[in-house]
C-alpha cells in the first residue's frame, strides 16, 4: 500500500521489475500484431515487420548499408554542432544572466527563436548554407543554441544574490564575481543542461540528414522508408536510442567525478 503514497519511494528491485513490465507488454503486442504469414497479420509487414524480421535484417544493415560508417558520420555531426552551439550559448547565456543590458538586447531574439518550430530551420539553413555538410552542422548548432541558451541563463539566475553581495563586500571585481561566483556556483546546473542538450541532439539528427545526406543514420531511415527494407527503420531507431543512452551514461559518469558533492545529497 505504501506504493500509492505520494512521492513514496519503492525498493530498487521493485522499480526495475515495474519498469520491465511495459517493455514486455509492448514486445508482446508487437509480436501479436505481426505474427503469422503476411496476409494473415493484423498489420502488414510493409507497415510493421515482426520482431524476428527486424533482428534478422541486422547483418544486411551492418554490411550492405555500412551502419558503422553512418553511425560515426552522425555522431560527428552531433558533436561538431554541439561544440559550435556551446561556444555561443555558454558565454552569451552567462552575459545575459549577469548584465541586464545584454539580456535586454538579446531577449527579443532568443524569445522569438524559442517559439520557432525546429523543423522550420531545415529550409532556412538550406537557403543560407546550401546542401553540404555545413548546412547539417549549422542546423544542429542553431537547434542546440535554442535549447541550451535558456537553460544556461536559468542556471545563472538561480544563484542566490547573497553570494554576490558577499563577494563584493570582500572586494571582488565584476569579472571575478561573474567567473568565481556566478559561473562557479551555477556550473553543475550548466553541466546538466549540456548533458540533456547533447541527448536532445540525437532527435535533431534525423531532421539534419533528411535532405542531401549521402551518409548518416537519418539517410538510412529516409532511404528505407522510400525503398525498403522497412526493418532497417526500426533497427536504426534502436541504434540511436542505445547510442544516446550510452553517451548519457558517459555524461553522468563525468558529472559524478566533477561534482561528487551533488551525489552526496
Amino acid at each position: 500500500m505504501s506504493w500509492w503514497k505520494i512521492r513514496w519511494p519503492v525498493p530498487r528491485t521493485v522499480a526495475v521489475a515495474l519498469g520491465v513490465v511495459p517493455v514486455l507488454l509492448t514486445l508482446g503486442l508487437w509480436f501479436a500484431l505481426t505474427h503469422g504469414a503476411a496476409e494473415e497479420r493484423v498489420l502488414s509487414p510493409v507497415i510493421l515487420p515482426s520482431p524476428g524480421e527486424v533482428v534478422t535484417s541486422f547483418p544486411s544493415l551492418w554490411w550492405e548499408r555500412a551502419l558503422s560508417r553512418s553511425l560515426v558520420t552522425s555522431f560527428l555531426r552531433v558533436l561538431v554542432g554541439f561544440a559550435v552551439a556551446a561556444a555561443v550559448a555558454l558565454p552569451l547565456g552567462i552575459f545575459m544572466a549577469s548584465f541586464a543590458a545584454v539580456r535586454a538586447a538579446f531577449s527579443p531574439l532568443t524569445t522569438a527563436l524559442g517559439y520557432l518550430p525546429i523543423p522550420t530551420l531545415v529550409p532556412l539553413t538550406l537557403s543560407l548554407f546550401g546542401t553540404g555538410e555545413l548546412q547539417k552542422v549549422m542546423f544542429l548548432a542553431i537547434a542546440f543554441v535554442v535549447y541550451l541558451l535558456p537553460l544556461v541563463v536559468k542556471a545563472i539566475d538561480d544563484v542566490d544574490a547573497v553570494y554576490l553581495r558577499t563577494a563584493f563586500t570582500l572586494g571582488a571585481t565584476t569579472p571575478q564575481a561573474v567567473r568565481r561566483v556566478l559561473v562557479a556556483i551555477a556550473w553543475p546546473d550548466i553541466f546538466q543542461a549540456l548533458r540533456t542538450g547533447f541527448g536532445v541532439g540525437w532527435g535533431y539528427i534525423l531532421l539534419a540528414e533528411m535532405v542531401a545526406a549521402d551518409q548518416g543514420l537519418g539517410n538510412i531511415i529516409i532511404t528505407s522508408q522510400r525503398r525498403g527494407p522497412r526493418e532497417h527503420i526500426y533497427l536504426v531507431l534502436v541504434v540511436i536510442t542505445l547510442v544516446a543512452f550510452l553517451t548519457d551514461r558517459l555524461w553522468a559518469y563525468a558529472g559524478r567525478k566533477l561534482f561528487p558533492y551533488r551525489e552526496a545529497k
